[in-house]
């Protein structure tokens, strides 16, 4: 085991676009506040948009490199408008889809939880009550077709949907090893992992669903469960304690993760993390928002939980429990913050500015 005391870490920081300087900059100094100067080493980097708009390159090749060789990848946002392709496809995706497919983050982990001092808009559940994540295929599925669809003369459009076994194998047994780390649902305490697909209908999510089950059938003390993903999104409104993880296909994956974002307070606080098996890249769930950029009116706490994402899979990885206490300082000093009325972001009905929100988490981890 090696002494995690000496153990520092290269993060790559990639502001990008829009509000992403400033929910980049202000994660990057909440995980300063937590971890100590000299345990992350950050490393910025140039992308997005923007750097398109005047380089021609949405991921630079150096940036590539540095992500590619550091320790971990905190981004902020990317995209702006009217800042597209040929094909009109917007420029400000590339860049994580790019590391994405490069890096192997087949992985895309994303928290539905209900924090302290958040009202969720269904009635009734406090929290603690709504606590699942969706474990969404990275590499696969509709998005596979990213630059390889095919139009012919305005008349036909076509992009593939992409399931492989060693895709679904992979993401299917990352979920169910998520779901022997985690306590189970909260209404039931039961370890899950529910098979989310359109497998009455495709045969490629048929396919997805019967690989799932393979893997299954080696996690006896977790149980499984299914839903078609048009089903889930009545049961994620009127019963979401009932879910703990969930796995599912790359753009199903996309939209139930915003739809289970809003019941517990918006996109603005939706950590995101993008994982393989030796790359990590952690992000807020929100878009680059460029109509507040630049007005410190952006909520980082998307960001700043997504760096405690990042922390936690650094002290799993590395079995630095200093990181694992640190991911869990932020996110207690999160919940601290949201619970006081000055300190809340405009996004979830407060007033406070992205530097208030900033420093209030910086305080609220202080001894």
């Amino acid at each position: 085991m090696e002494d995690s005391t000496l153990k520092t870490y290269d993060i790559v920081s990639i502001d990008g676009d829009g509000i992403g300087p400033e929910v980049c900059q202000a994660t990057v100094r909440v995980l300063e506040e937590a971890c100590g100067h000299g345990r992350l080493h950050f490393i910025e980097c140039a992308g997005g948009a923007g750097h398109y708009r005047r380089a021609g390159q949405v991921l630079p090749e150096e940036t590539f490199v540095a992500c590619r060789d550091a320790d971990a990848i905190l981004h902020g946002a990317a995209g702006l408008p009217g800042v597209t392709y040929d094909d009109g496809t917007e420029v400000g995706n590339d860049l994580h889809l790019r590391l994405r497919f490069r890096l192997d983050l087949y992985a895309n982990v994303r928290p539905i939880r209900l924090w302290r001092g958040v009202a969720s808009p269904l009635a009734g559940w406090q929290a603690g009550t709504i606590d699942y994540v969706i474990v969404r295929e990275n590499t696969e599925g509709l998005y596979a077709s990213r630059g390889a669809g095919v139009t012919l003369r305005g008349e036909l459009a076509t992009d593939t949907l992409v399931i492989t076994r060693r895709g679904t194998e992979r993401v299917a047994r990352f979920a169910f090893e998520l779901a022997r780390r985690r306590n189970g649902a909260p209404g039931d305490g039961q370890r899950r992992v529910t098979i989310c697909d359109k497998a009455n209908i495709l045969r490629s999510y048929a396919f997805f669903r019967a690989v799932c089950n393979e893997v299954a059938a080696r996690y006896g003390d977790v149980a499984i469960d299914h839903a078609y993903a048009d089903a889930i999104t009545v049961h994620l409104v009127k019963r979401p304690g009932f879910y703990d993880v969930i796995v599912t296909e790359n753009m199903f994956g996309d939209i139930l993760s915003d739809l289970g974002a809003a019941t517990v307070g918006g996109l603005g606080i939706a950590a995101s993390a993008e994982l393989g098996d030796r790359h990590g890249l952690f992000q807020g769930a929100h878009g680059s928002a460029p109509d507040i950029a630049g007005q410190d009116a952006a909520s980082p706490v998307a960001t700043i939980l997504s760096g405690a994402l990042m922390l936690r899979w650094l002290g799993e990885r590395h079995e630095d429990d200093e990181m694992l206490a640190a991911a869990q300082r932020i996110e207690a000093a999160v919940e601290t913050v949201l619970g006081e009325p000055l300190a809340v972001p405009r996004d979830l009905g407060g007033t406070a500015r992205c530097s208030e929100v900033t420093e209030a988490v910086c305080r609220a981890l202080r001894p």
